[in-house]
């Protein structure tokens, strides 16, 4: 059965998305404050609407993908989207938010007379186009029973992690997951090349051995090994650093808030931050390997001048 949906937000994530719900039959309408991103839309079967609240007037579900918490938020309340909204709309934010912030947004389209489910997704701007990928949704059964075969068309997983900012919660915490075992996977190729160790033997016995993990073997840091990854194509973002660095902040505030003693999870945050503050601005998050192999040759350098 085919819905009416509001989407805002139609960039590199939002406007893959958006396309594939037209493409499935469902009436798209769509907003974004970037022209080039709605020209794209529509010439995806998207509808474009002068504005956020236009589109959700004529709604039964809309989906923001938005940057932070502080846009929904904004959004919701002090630009009208809830209030433009027939009662009993339900509201989908897709965007990566605190955790915080998404239960305020919950609380909020409550209060308006509706419903709300955070569903941020995981699989990047390849996954959006493609159609695969996971959403982690925070919210009622009822909310996700109805959000659930729009975002099948989005995707090919959604898991029902609880209730409001569960699905936030789980974001975070696989991309702390990630980002953390992206820096292990870097700093074991800068170590075996210091040995002497080609990146396709490591590669080799790691990718069969307990070493395997994602990181490695779809996301690997280093060119040669996984012809895919985004080291053969110069770095350029599958998943960009500063989206890394962004997660991992989300994540190291829960831990801090929580009084959670995680210095992996906490380090990776300001290894992160750095990078992507750099050389890795415009990078995959993969790319941390040259900020890590830089640091491991000041250090030698360092080192050879004390003797």
């Amino acid at each position: 059965m085919s819905a009416v949906v509001a989407f805002v937000g139609l960039g590199h994530m939002g406007g893959p998305m958006a396309a594939n719900l037209a493409a499935a039959g469902h009436r798209v309408i769509g907003c974004d404050l970037v022209p080039e991103a709605l020209s794209a839309a529509e010439a995806a079967g998207v509808e474009v609407a002068r504005d956020a609240s236009a589109a959700a007037a004529e709604a039964d579900v809309v989906i923001t993908m938005l940057p932070a918490g502080r846009h929904v938020l904004a959004l919701y309340q002090d630009e009208g989207l809830l209030a433009a909204a027939r009662p009993g709309t339900l509201f989908v934010d897709c965007s990566t938010i605190d955790v915080a912030d998404a239960r305020a947004a919950h609380e909020a389209a409550v209060a308006a007379g509706h419903r709300a489910l955070d569903a941020p997704v995981s699989g990047g701007v390849t996954g959006a186009e493609a159609g695969t990928l996971t959403f982690m949704a925070g919210g009622g059964e009822a909310e996700y029973g109805q959000a659930a075969p729009l975002l099948a068309v989005m995707g090919k997983k959604a898991v029902h992690c609880g209730g409001p900012g569960a699905g936030q919660a789980a974001k975070i915490c696989n991309n702390m997951i990630l980002g953390v075992s992206m820096i292990a996977v870097s700093e074991a190729f800068v170590l075996g090349e210091s040995l002497g160790l080609s990146h396709q033997a490591l590669y080799d016995v790691a990718s069969t051995a307990s070493g395997q993990c994602w990181a490695l073997t779809a996301n690997c840091p280093v060119p040669g090994p996984v012809p895919a990854s985004p080291a053969n194509r110069e770095y350029r973002p599958g998943f960009a650093a500063p989206l890394m660095a962004k997660d991992l902040g989300l994540a190291a505030n829960a831990l801090r808030a929580g009084g959670i003693d995680s210095g992996l999870g906490l380090r990776a945050a300001e290894l992160y931050a750095a990078y992507a503050e750099g050389a890795g601005a415009g990078e995959d998050f993969s790319g941390i390997v040259h900020a890590l192999r830089d640091a491991a040759a000041a250090a030698r350098h360092q080192k050879e001048g004390t003797r």
